[in-house]
């Protein structure tokens, strides 16, 4: 009896040096994903009043978890039973990437109004209504967001384990899901609130010495942070979508042979971005003449 209890003790001992082994390869292999979902995620939990950041940061971080929960049992279902499957779903995927990046850059050198449209607050209409719809829109296109990367970074996790047995590929996905919902919210969490702690350590120091500067430091750091982190979420988008074209469309894999892949990929992702936003605006156009 207690040599059977420590065989089992054994087998579980070495599925978990398995697992670890495989959830540090998968990890290395999905760095870039979450190094892009954490600029795209902290650019979208930003732009809210001070005391709604945590909550709307917190919102996202649970339809994150429930993306995840969705995402992995269906992604080893369909690896089991109709692989040909993934590639459809994340080149559906691809094409919302891309079209959310180009919009992004559209928007920035074409700005228009789009209080109508999105409810975005402002001087004129500070109501809480206004600013309750802004945040349940930044909120539900952050969560579709996190569910494509989300798709991504599960996909590749189990691509580094396809081999292994159904035991470690289940630990490993689900480890590096995880890991990838509490790193990156926990350090988006961290970033947002940088100018708070900011505040606090001029408040403490009494706005004298070595303290006060770093929180002055702090405070001046945010903004600029946020403009960088935007941007290099736009590029993400963009890259991550021209990488799933590229890896998964026979005619893009063998495109420009001789360019670098991240200038091919950057290229492709804008290329399809920029058409399925020029599809969506006539679409939202003939939509808009037909309604009225």
């Amino acid at each position: 009896m207690a040599s059977g209890f420590f065989a089992i003790l054994d087998d579980i001992a070495f599925l978990m040096d398995d697992v670890a082994m495989a959830t540090k390869v998968a990890t290395r292999k999905t760095a870039a994903i979450l190094g892009d979902d954490l600029a795209v995620n902290a650019e979208k939990a930003t732009g809210f009043l001070s005391e709604r950041e945590l909550p709307v940061l917190w919102a996202i971080t649970k339809g994150s978890l429930v993306n995840k929960i969705i995402i992995v049992p269906l992604a080893l279902l369909l690896n089991a039973f109709l692989p040909s499957a993934i590639t459809f779903v994340l080149i559906l995927g691809g094409l919302y990437l891309a079209f959310e990046g180009v919009e992004k850059i559209v928007e920035y050198f074409f700005p228009h109004d789009k209080q109508e449209e999105t409810g975005t607050p402002n001087e004129e209409s500070p109501s809480e209504e206004v600013a309750g719809d802004y945040e349940k829109g930044k909120i539900k296109t952050a969560v579709m967001t996190d569910f494509i990367l989300s798709i991504e970074i599960v996909i590749i996790a189990l691509g580094s384990v396809a081999t292994a047995e159904l035991g470690v590929q289940i630990l490993t996905v689900s480890a590096v899901a995880l890991l990838a919902t509490v790193g990156v919210y926990g350090i988006v969490a961290l970033i947002v609130r940088m100018d708070d702690a900011g505040y606090k350590l001029i408040k403490k120091s009494d706005d004298k010495g070595f303290f006060s500067w770093f929180g002055h430091a702090l405070v001046k750091a945010l903004p600029m942070i946020i403009r960088i982190l935007g941007a290099v979420g736009t590029v993400a988008l963009i890259l991550v979508a021209g990488g799933i074209f590229a890896h998964n469309i026979e005619f893009f894999h063998h495109l420009f042979p001789g360019l670098p892949d991240i200038v091919k990929e950057f290229g492709i992702g804008l290329a399809v971005g920029l058409v399925a936003v020029i599809l969506v605006t006539i679409f939202k156009k003939v939509f808009s003449k037909a309604k009225h």
